[in-house]
């Protein structure tokens, strides 16, 4: 990459991969694959065409004949070139590659924050002093949403559906999102960039402490047990024991009970260590109970469960603007309308393409 006048300029030998992309609900976007694992999103704002026209610019000028590259593409096609089903179901990939792989080709990106990759939680024991991961009692429902855990939250979640009436919004289990850019920069907030993207959000300060991430324990109690907040989590919940601790030092504040914010309290079991909790929620993840269950949760968030009425008998279903093609933001004209639909679309978040319209196989 070389600098020059205010420009990043990319070697083009070192593109590997281009990938069509939507912003906002509009397939505006392109991410570039770059050598060393670097990448880059960029958004063309004005005419439709003009994303086009930079794809096959690029395609053009890279002029190599292994450059993966997919333009607005179906997802569910490119997963069965790359066998990449195929290779998580006989086992020749984990499972947090296979979530990883799907979140890309659904068009889920690390440089969109409101499109950030999801993955599920497992695990539903985090007050115990030891666990036992061949226990089948410590592990969530993976054939249910995560704000559908218990037979008390699923009909509450039915009894809304079945009552809500609108001439142009269709019913929806819930107002909320399991993955908003506001969720992402909630996790992430003991790290940048997130903590500078929170600052910038609350208008120059952090949140108020009582509504920082400050409990793993508190964290999924709230998804499980409360009818506004259905959060799954970020990947770096399997890997990256640093979003738990507070190393920039930041001042985030005190709570009204709980003292000073600080390193995010963990679960008894994990001994105080955030590697260890790490380690812990990996090997959850990559256990036999996950590895014969994630399918259903596979089908809720990229497949055929994600819409129509296998999503309503799911409980499953989310605000209409969180759907892929719910509304053409080109159609719209008016700015102040489309600013404000754009904002919404943001704020309530966006579900992943679906990439399958059959039931999802299990793993051998």
């Amino acid at each position: 990459r070389i600098r020059a006048a205010g420009r990043k300029v990319w070697a083009m030998g070192g593109l590997k991969e281009v990938q069509g992309r939507r912003y906002l609900q509009r397939p505006s976007a392109l991410e570039l694959f770059l050598d060393g694992g670097r990448t880059a999103f960029f958004n063309f704002p004005g005419d439709r065409g003009d994303v086009g026209d930079a794809f096959k610019t690029l395609v053009r000028l890279r002029r190599r004949k292994n450059l993966r590259r997919h333009f607005l593409f179906d997802g569910g096609r490119e997963l069965a070139r790359g066998a990449l089903t195929d290779d998580w179901v006989n086992r020749r990939i984990t499972n947090l590659e296979y979530l990883m792989a799907l979140n890309t080709v659904a068009g889920r990106s690390y440089n969109d924050l409101t499109q950030y990759p999801v993955v599920p939680w497992v695990l539903a024991d985090y007050s115990s002093d030891s666990i036992d991961l061949s226990d089948p009692l410590v592990y969530r429902d993976l054939s249910r949403p995560i704000g559908a855990q218990t037979e008390e939250r699923r009909e509450k979640l039915r009894e809304r559906y079945d009552n809500f009436v609108d001439d142009t919004i269709p019913p929806f289990h819930y107002g909320t999102h399991y993955s908003t850019c506001g969720y992402v920069m909630w996790y992430l907030i003991r790290m940048e960039p997130f903590a500078a993207a929170g600052v910038n959000l609350q208008g120059g300060r952090f949140d108020c402490p009582d509504r920082l991430f400050w409990s793993v324990a508190d964290a999924y109690k709230n998804c499980t047990t409360t009818m506004n907040d259905v959060k799954e989590l970020t990947p770096e919940w399997y890997f990256c024991p640093e979003f738990l601790l507070n190393k920039n030092k930041f001042d985030l504040g005190e709570t009204q009970g709980r003292g000073r914010v600080d390193d995010v309290a963990l679960p008894p079991w994990a001994n105080g260590s955030a590697d260890e909790f790490i380690r812990v929620n990996r090997q959850a993840l990559e256990s036999e109970h996950v590895s014969a269950n994630i399918h259903h949760w596979i089908d809720l968030v990229f497949g055929f469960k994600q819409k129509g009425d296998a999503a309503a008998e799911a409980t499953n279903t989310y605000y209409f603007l969180t759907y892929e093609g719910a509304v053409d933001m080109d159609a719209i004209t008016d700015p102040v309308v489309k600013a404000s639909m754009e904002a919404q679309i943001a704020d309530y978040g966006q579900t992943p393409h679906q990439l399958f319209r059959k039931p999802h196989p299990p793993r051998k």
